[in-house]
C-alpha cells in the first residue's frame, strides 16, 4: 500500500533528525549528510508505491540511506590528505565524549573502524534500528550484526580508554 502524502509528512517529521545523525556518522561532513537525507528523502517519495506496511518505517528509510551513501562514495572517492607516519594532534578535548556525540574525537574514532563494523554500528545506535532490521537491511545473518555491533563499541572504548588515541591519526574507511 502506498504512503499517502500526509503520512510521508509525518514520516519525515519522525525519522529525518535519526536519518541526519546516521548520514552525518557515514560520510563524517554535515553538508554532505543533508545532501543524502535529502537524496534518501527524494528517492523514498519516488518509491512510496512499493513501501511495505510489514515493514518497519525507520528500516525501509535506513536501507534507502544506506544505498544513497554507497553512491556517494562511489562517486566522490575521497582521498585521505594524510599518509605515511603523521600525526594529527587534537587540542581541546571536550568535557563528556559520551554526551556530546558530534565531536570530532567521536567522528575520528568512527573513521578508524573497519567499514562492515561501523555501519554496523551506526545503523543499530544512531540509526536505532533492531539488529534484526540491520541484519535485513545489510543483507547479513543477525549474529553478523550482533558481533559486528559488539565489536565496534570494545574497539571504541579501548579508542577513548587510551592515551595514545588523541595523537594516533589513521586514514578513513570508506569502503
Amino acid at each position: 500500500m502506498a504512503l499517502a502524502r500526509a503520512d510521508f509528512v509525518g514520516l519525515i517529521d519522525e525519522h529525518a533528525p535519526a536519518l541526519y545523525r546516521l548520514a552525518y556518522r557515514l560520510v563524517g561532513d554535515a553538508h554532505d549528510a543533508e545532501d543524502v537525507v535529502q537524496e534518501t528523502l527524494r528517492s523514498a517519495w519516488k518509491s512510496r508505491l512499493n513501501f511495505g506496511q510489514g515493514r518497519g518505517q525507520r528500516a525501509w528509510l535506513v536501507t534507502i540511506l544506506r544505498r544513497r551513501v554507497v553512491d556517494r562514495w562511489r562517486r566522490v572517492r575521497k582521498t585521505p590528505i594524510l599518509a605515511g607516519d603523521f600525526f594529527l594532534e587534537v587540542a581541546v578535548e571536550p568535557d563528556d565524549l559520551i554526551n556530546n556525540e558530534f565531536t570530532d574525537e567521536m567522528q575520528h574514532a568512527l573513521s578508524c573502524l573497519p567499514h562492515t563494523l561501523r555501519e554496523s554500528l551506526l545503523m543499530v545506535v544512531v540509526g536505532e534500528l533492531t539488529h534484526q532490521e540491520t541484519a535485513d537491511a545489510l543483507g547479513i545473518p543477525l549474529g553478523t550484526v550482533l558481533s559486528r555491533v559488539s565489536r565496534a563499541r570494545q574497539r571504541l572504548r579501548h579508542f577513548f580508554l587510551t592515551e595514545t588515541n588523541r595523537t594516533v591519526f589513521c586514514l578513513p574507511n570508506h569502503r
